[in-house]
């Protein structure tokens, strides 16, 4: 395999005295006990993901966190999942491992400079990507996922006056795809942006049969050079179904762990970052997650996510919409 491959990446970042499997055994036991499921995103440690109960995009999470019949849901990821899950199940604990693990996509959208926004275009119908606090869903109309966001725009009249916050890259993309002309927040995940053309244009021609793979958050010159644009469930239902043997993929590397799951035969080559010497492009909140956190957040019940209830009624509602939308 070539030394860039993901196999490199699936090693614990834990230095816990319980050791791996202590750590595994004890999560294990303490989730069973406490009738608690734990849900992953894609962008976690493979240890994580190996563990999880569910593992998902933020569309999945979502859906499983408004169906779940657990007493408490630990959710790995970053906050705002967190505050999503807390939003659509008020009743249940929801813990996270790292209360630190925030989104630089969400803190690019400030809940007071966005009400501001769309106050000054009170004709508009406001569209928020899932990547926003409880705050600005609060702001919101309806949410969206990069997985369902051009169905939702798409369902909307084409003369509709629409905002799309806060990714300027996911909104300029689904802008050129149904031909709209949304009003966009200028914000954008510092993952997605950094990735590197040149590296790129470089791993192709070492690579000229791989297929590139990339998220709709990265900007427009990506974009334009891949084979395959999509949320991070459809770039792996992508590899799963691709008669093609490798891939270069541009998103958070953490995906390429399910991917290389599902095709162990296939190979996953993750596009790097500018000015940098890692082969990866990752997402150091989503890092802070470590199954040692893992394990202390199941036993002591700590960090909790909790949402301020009038906020929570008024960001329902968007997040709903969506869900009967998809």
């Amino acid at each position: 395999m070539d030394d860039q491959n993901i196999k490199l990446r699936d090693k614990t970042n834990s230095n816990s005295p319980l050791g791996v499997k202590g750590l595994i055994s004890e999560i294990t036991r303490l989730k069973t006990e406490k009738n608690a499921v734990i849900m992953a995103h894609y962008y976690q440690m493979g240890d994580i993901q190996d563990i999880a109960d569910v593992v998902g995009d933020s569309l999945a999470l979502a859906q499983q966190a408004a169906k779940t019949d657990a007493n408490i849901i630990v959710l790995c990821g970053v906050h705002f999942m967190g505050e999503t899950a807390k939003i659509l199940s008020p009743t249940k604990k929801v813990l996270v491992p790292d209360l630190n693990a925030g989104c630089s996509l969400a803190d690019s959208c400030p809940a007071d400079a966005f009400a501001a926004f769309t106050a000054a275009h009170p004709d508009y119908t406001v569209i928020s990507y899932v990547n926003t606090t409880a705050a600005v869903k609060a702001l919101t109309d309806v949410v969206v996922t990069s997985t369902n966001a051009k169905k939702i725009v798409d369902s909307f009249p084409k003369d509709a006056k629409l905002i799309f916050g806060p990714d300027r890259n996911l909104g300029n993309y689904i802008n050129s795809i149904t031909g709209r002309d949304m009003l966009l927040w200028d914000g954008a995940c510092h993952v997605h942006e950094q990735f590197s053309v040149e590296k790129l244009v470089e791993l192709k021609a070492e690579h000229p049969d791989s297929l590139i793979l990339a998220h709709p958050e990265c900007k427009r010159p990506l974009l334009l050079m891949a084979d395959f644009i999509g949320s991070t469930q459809a770039l792996l239902n992508y590899t799963i179904n691709s008669d093609a043997t490798s891939f270069l993929v541009a998103t958070e590397s953490g995906i390429l762990h399910e991917m290389q799951k599902k095709n162990p035969d296939k190979e996953f080559i993750p596009v790097p970052p500018n000015d940098s010497t890692c082969a990866c492009n990752e997402c150091n909140f989503m890092r802070l997650n470590t199954l040692e956190k893992l394990y202390k957040c199941l036993l002591n019940e700590t960090p909790e996510i909790l949402v301020d209830e009038e906020v929570r009624l008024k960001a329902v509602k968007p997040i709903l919409r969506m869900l009967e939308m998809s």
